[in-house]
């Protein structure tokens, strides 16, 4: 078998494994609109995708006071559990994918905005959690494009920056891996398009994220020994 290009593996959530874009927005403006907040427009809401919800919210009401930040967070949280909690869905070949990752020996890792219930309930419903060796959310670090998600992970793993790949769909995963001083691939199945990416310089770009295993064989094919 071929030497594996890189240790560790770190995954984006959400437009990323998960297709849970669409339903973020919805969620977002059913809660806005029952506090009377208007709906802010899709475009802007997208591009919160990524944050914690602290500053994905101070993004969209740059006036949020605590009171009314916490009005919000209950009211999401409200519509998300009632209507689109089970709405999301991984994208295709993504279970198989991981397990197919795991099996040949890579470390995997998780590092998203979402808090550390949401994740660990997608997990569950999705049979993934024992995939993954290290996962970290906005809970427990500041919030990306901040590198200490992925120092964390790298650190309880003890995997050299330059021996992890982060993958992501928005320039704040690939902000956090430049930070982290950590090599990125950009999936483009999420918020984000190519150019807005281009400029933090990922070593490639994945129409989806089901093509990385295809990708790291091909790397791996082009490295020399020596270099592994």
């Amino acid at each position: 078998m071929p030497a594996r290009p890189f240790e560790l593996l770190v995954f984006d959530w959400d437009g990323t494994l998960m297709d849970s874009v669409g339903t973020i927005v919805a969620c977002t403006r059913a809660a806005m609109r029952d506090l009377g907040l208007g709906e802010p427009p899709e475009e802007a809401i997208r591009g919160t995708i990524g944050l914690g919800l602290r500053e994905a919210i101070d993004s969209l009401f740059p006036e949020c006071d605590p009171d009314l930040y916490q009005r919000v967070v209950e009211c999401y949280r409200v519509h998300w559990r009632a209507t689109y909690r089970d709405q999301p869905l991984l994208f295709p070949r993504v279970d198989e994918m991981l397990a197919g990752l795991a099996a040949e020996g890579y470390l995997l890792a998780i590092a998203t905005g979402k808090s550390r219930r949401g994740l660990d309930d997608a997990l569950e419903r999705g049979g993934l959690a024992a995939l993954f060796h290290a996962t970290r959310t906005a809970d427990e670090a500041p919030s990306k494009p901040h590198p200490q998600m992925l120092l964390d992970i790298l650190g309880d793993l003890g995997v050299p920056p330059a021996e992890a790949l982060m993958i992501g769909d928005t320039v704040y995963d690939l902000g956090m891996a430049r930070s982290a001083r950590t090599p990125s691939l950009a999936v483009l199945s999420g918020t984000q398009l190519r150019h807005e990416l281009e400029p933090f310089g990922p070593l490639a770009y994945l129409d989806r994220v089901g093509d990385l295993p295809e990708w790291l064989a091909a790397r791996s094919a082009t490295l020399a020994p020596s270099a592994l």
